[in-house]
């Protein structure tokens, strides 16, 4: 190490741990983000981090690290296992902890990207901290579009969802505090369809039919982990499905449901765009063979989404 880091004062110290209130995280707009995947991630993805703490011993352990924070202009500071403990709010703490900037953006931002959003998770009333962070970092892996946290959802800035997401916080958008009737509105303008994940449904995720319809762009409508959605959501929702039990178990808790819905769609979406891009070389093909000019097409943006056409002989 060739930094020369300071104790952190008292002042960084009493902002720090007003970060452990959701109240006052909202106020500050800030957060804390404890861990090196985390801490990685928030340096990795341009997110702002206003200072670092970190332990003696983490500090020789994520040398690299802790430089690179250094190098971003992040003012790093000591503090000992205890006070670590105390922020980070673990019993085992990893060391380091971030302090970071909001990252979430505003329901209009996602619904007016371009390309569109395809596939979208959205959380009513989902309280579990843990759960939450699962599906974000589950919702990250099957390359959804963003996660959305309903206002009566947990702050998705909590301590335990921040670990959870295991640094996927800072992959993709979360939208926060929304309102599920105004947010389901919104998504359906925005070309998305909205299908309940409930267990008591009819049909199954293994139907055709089911399979069939997850092949548009979906938002995935997500309840509470004990009593899972009320009829008043799930008829706010264009379609429900329920996960299939093959075995003896009751159910499967949010996280694994979660990931089987998300991994489904996105393989729905997927083979319809391989099957797509078939289409478009048969088409094209013909086109070269009728014209006898050679057509090229240049892809741009996503498949089949933005393209450019260029002609040569």
């Amino acid at each position: 190490m060739t930094g020369d880091y300071r104790g952190a004062t008292a002042g960084r110290l009493k902002a720090a741990r007003r970060l452990t209130k959701r109240a006052l995280r909202q106020h500050d707009r800030a957060f804390l983000a404890e861990g090196p995947q985390a801490v990685r991630e928030a340096l990795a993805t341009g997110a702002r981090v206003r200072g670092l703490f970190v332990t003696a011993p983490a500090r020789a352990r994520h040398a690299a690290l802790v430089e690179a924070a250094v190098a971003s202009g992040v003012d790093v500071a000591v503090v000992s296992g205890e006070v670590m403990s105390e922020l980070a709010q673990t019993v085992t703490p990893q060391g380091l902890l971030a302090v970071c900037d909001f990252v979430d953006v505003p329901l209009g931002a996602l619904t007016t990207a371009r390309p569109r959003p395809r596939l979208v998770a959205l959380l009513a009333n989902v309280r579990d901290p843990g759960n939450a962070g699962t599906v974000l970092r589950t919702a990250d892996a099957a390359g959804a579009d963003a996660v959305i946290f309903a206002d009566a959802s947990v702050d998705p800035y909590n301590g335990k969802c921040v670990r959870a997401s295991a640094g996927s916080l800072f992959h993709l958008p979360v939208v926060a505090g929304t309102r599920i009737p105004e947010t389901i509105e919104a998504l359906r303008g925005a070309g998305l369809r909205v299908v309940a994940a409930d267990g008591r449904a009819g049909t199954a995720l293994d139907d055709q039919a089911a399979r069939e319809a997850l092949a548009a762009p979906t938002a995935w409508l997500f309840g509470n982990e004990a009593w899972g959605l009320p009829p008043g959501l799930l008829a706010l929702a264009d379609q429900s499905i329920a996960v299939p039990i093959y075995g003896r178990a009751e159910s499967l808790n949010l996280a694994a449901a979660a990931a089987v819905c998300l991994y489904a769609s996105s393989a729905a979406l997927r083979a319809a765009d391989e099957a797509s891009a078939g289409v478009l070389a048969l088409v094209t093909g013909t086109l070269a063979l009728v014209t006898g000019t050679r057509i090229v097409y240049r892809v741009t943006g996503s498949p089949l989404v933005t393209m450019r056409r260029e002609r040569s002989s």
